[in-house]
């Protein structure tokens, strides 16, 4: 990737600072989802075109890899790589500020509490959760 400047935000936002991207790692980190048309299925209507793009350069910046489906072998299968799973922190904060300013917020309260209560905790054990999912790393 060419990155326009030196800038740490602008290197973050060259990775993951659009709005498709960070739906992206929302749905893998807390939603489950793991294929394309799982992706395509969202309430925000991403395009078919710009899915394919983003989950392109977030391969390309090392955020995500793409593999077979152990069961259905012609399937593509994405996954958080280490880099990803370094993104929950950030992730847990845009819910934090997401849950103060938006009297609609769909976060569920029992996470918000946690994340208010004990941080690192909620990091810790999200982070090694992502970690055996997505990189059959076992935290124990």
């Amino acid at each position: 990737m060419d990155f326009r400047s030196a800038c740490p935000i602008n290197f973050g936002l060259e990775h993951f600072g659009d709005k498709w991207s960070l739906l992206i790692l929302r749905d893998l980190m807390f939603k489950g989802k793991r294929h394309y048309n799982e992706f395509l299925s969202g309430p925000e209507k991403v395009s078919t075109s710009v899915l394919r793009d983003k989950l392109r350069l977030l391969e390309e910046g090392g955020i995500i890899s793409k593999g077979e489906d152990e069961v259905k072998k012609s399937r593509i299968k994405y996954s958080l790589t280490e880099k990803g799973v370094q993104l929950l922190p950030l992730m847990v904060e845009l819910i934090l500020w997401s849950a103060q300013y938006d009297p609609d917020t769909v976060a569920r309260p029992h996470y918000v509490e946690w994340a208010k209560r004990d941080r690192q905790d909620l990091i810790d054990q999200e982070s090694n959760r992502l970690r055996e999912e997505h990189l059959q790393i076992n935290s124990n």
